[in-house]
């Protein structure tokens, strides 16, 4: 009877750890690696907590996660913000829908040569993203740096709002050479121009000090156009596990990681 009993206990106990570990819900989620990787890392053992398990996968581009997540592949992304997905929706008729936003991450002017604009010679040469909305908030960074002159806003309001082009430069008085160079090429660039507008995620992982940079803009004050979202299909944004991670990721927990570990130069969106 006590060997039969003792049978009956560890099959249960073991049907219980079986069914545990099947409870355990998957999420996969997409980031660039700085800071969005190390925010999702952060939050996962939150999650954990309620039985959500983060599989995040680590991208170096800004095509490559929205697409992933078109096809499946990602339940989730957390890279961009909205003027980006917009542009990705528009351009390619899918409708990729934001979650909740978690951060703000400066725009760099940066350069290894200079240390003011006043610096740069006639016909210098100047580097820019070479997506239409990295390649805009480049245009827009050098405008408030009083380098050119661009028709339309000069500060977005809406991330519906239209951005220039270069064909939009009404002025260039030092005869700046603009040239459009792939976002994560542009910190290998630095050497090659005199001036770049970088994003913050490849300004953080190429170690670059950016209390060098002549220029760190964060965008306005309030509402920002330029918070990074967490970003799902519409059949999955009530999805509770997507709903768990986005309580996480705006949490007080989650703030205070932001504002330890970043020190001012990441601030919480939310």
């Amino acid at each position: 009877m006590n060997i039969a009993k003792s049978l009956t206990m560890a099959a249960a106990l073991a049907l219980g750890l079986s069914t545990a570990a099947q409870s355990a819900e998957t999420l996969v989620v997409g980031a660039s690696a700085v800071p969005h990787a190390e925010i999702l890392e952060f939050v996962k053992p939150i999650v954990a907590k309620e039985g959500l398990d983060l599989d995040i996968r680590v991208f170096t581009d800004y095509i490559q996660p929205n697409a992933q997540l078109v096809s499946g592949e990602l339940d989730a992304n957390y890279y961009q913000y909205r003027p980006f997905l917009n542009d990705y929706n528009k351009q390619r008729g899918t409708n990729l829908v934001p979650i909740v936003p978690v951060h703000i991450e400066p725009f760099v002017a940066y350069s290894t040569k200079v240390t003011s604009v006043d610096q740069l010679a006639e016909g210098a040469t100047v580097a820019i993203p070479n997506d239409p909305v990295n390649g805009g908030r480049g245009l827009l960074l050098l405008q408030k740096l009083g380098l050119i002159k661009v028709k339309g806003k000069e500060v977005l309001t809406s991330p519906d709002d239209p951005l220039p082009t270069i064909k939009d430069v009404v002025e260039n008085p030092k005869n700046l050479k603009i040239v459009e160079l792939e976002s994560a090429m542009l910190p290998r660039a630095l050497s090659e121009v005199d001036l770049g507008a970088l994003n913050g995620n490849y300004v953080f992982e190429a170690k670059l000090d950016i209390s060098k940079a002549i220029l760190a803009d964060r965008g306005q004050d309030g509402y920002n156009v330029w918070s990074e979202y967490l970003v799902t299909r519409p059949e999955t944004k009530d999805d509770p596990r997507v709903k768990i991670l986005a309580k996480a990721l705006n949490s007080d927990e989650t703030r205070k990681f932001i504002e330890d570990r970043y020190k001012g130069q990441i601030v919480a969106a939310f």
